[in-house]
């Protein structure tokens, strides 16, 4: 009897013993640690206008569907070259996964950009390109045939004689150059077409506006207006319903603010060449993560351009495009 009681002690003092055990394996454990979200540097060439709001909207979409953290940084003038270098080595210095670029100068963010390939960061250009091979993707639309599109249209609009004028945004910028050389060499076809003027705002609302007054009033035999970014866009079109003069000067725009798209309706602009910021935005955070993961990507991806006007603005697809964010 005395062996059986001694037998159960040392049972249970083994069971209390493991128990114990247990606890303080429990204790000791420490959790696992949680992977770090992979972080990227959004450097776009403006901190203002609908465009580039859509364009970081895009950038959002993806960084949710792809778990990644995003910080934008922008100049407040899309002139402001030395201002966008001044953030790209900002961020450079932080030490991201990646940065994805939106370039206010062709080759004025070279040797930054090329910095920051030293350091093994990927860089993703989107909407306009930088002059370097250390770049690993570019995102965007074709500007030559964006360019080409927009003559098509004038000839359209105003027939294979004509007298236009040109805005144009700065002189000497890679999306300009390739802008202008598109529709020129497709008006060119076209004797009978006379380039009357051509002006560059410096994405200067109020000096777009008063270009387009001169113009007017140097050339009152103008018979159409093509201006080559948006703020050009809205600057020359408000001047020419200002002046009264809606229908009688064409007036083809670049890109789909809500008042170029108001100034659309109202028959002031007589159509708009669209690209696809929500689609670039994305597609340069999507480009980003796999460069990081060290997936092969496109060296060039073209985001496409569309003509809209009054008679095709309100189709499914193009309203999907205009307005990527309303169900």
């Amino acid at each position: 009897m005395e062996k059986t009681i001694k037998q159960g002690r040392l049972l249970l003092f083994a069971m209390l013993a493991a128990v114990a055990s247990m606890s303080s394996c429990t204790r000791q454990a420490e959790p696992l640690p949680t992977e770090q979200k992979k972080h990227l540097e959004v450097v776009l060439r403006s901190q203002n206008g609908d465009y580039w709001k859509t364009v970081k909207m895009g950038a959002e979409v993806a960084a949710k569907e792809f778990d990644v953290t995003l910080d934008f940084r922008a100049p407040g003038d899309e002139a402001d070259v030395k201002g966008q270098v001044a953030l790209l080595e900002q961020s450079i210095n932080i030490d991201p996964d990646a940065i994805v670029l939106a370039a206010n100068d062709y080759r004025g963010l070279t040797s930054v950009v090329d910095q920051a390939a030293s350091l093994n960061i990927p860089v993703i250009t989107i909407d306009s390109e930088v002059e370097t091979s250390k770049v690993q993707s570019f995102i965007g639309a074709n500007n030559y045939e964006a360019g080409v599109l927009a003559g098509k249209q004038l000839v359209k609009l105003a027939g294979t004689s004509c007298n236009i004028a040109i805005v144009s945004f700065k002189q000497g910028e890679r999306n300009a150059e390739q802008r202008e050389l598109g529709l020129l060499e497709e008006i060119a076809k076209y004797p009978d077409i006379k380039v009357l003027d051509k002006v560059y705002s410096l994405t200067n609302r109020e000096l777009a506006g008063q270009l387009t007054r001169q113009i007017i009033q140097q050339h009152p035999q103008l018979d159409g207006i093509i201006a080559l970014n948006a703020i050009s866009s809205i600057s020359v079109a408000a001047e020419i319903q200002k002046l009264g003069l809606e229908g009688q000067v064409k007036i083809i725009t670049f890109d789909s603010t809500w008042e170029e798209l108001e100034l659309l309706q109202e028959g002031v602009i007589q159509a708009t060449i669209v690209q696809n910021p929500f689609s670039i935005g994305y597609l340069g955070v999507k480009n980003a993560v796999e460069a990081i993961k060290g997936n092969k990507i496109p060296p060039r991806v073209d985001t496409g351009i569309k003509a809209i006007d009054l008679d095709n603005m309100f189709w499914s697809d193009n309203q999907k495009l205009l307005f990527p964010f309303v169900k």
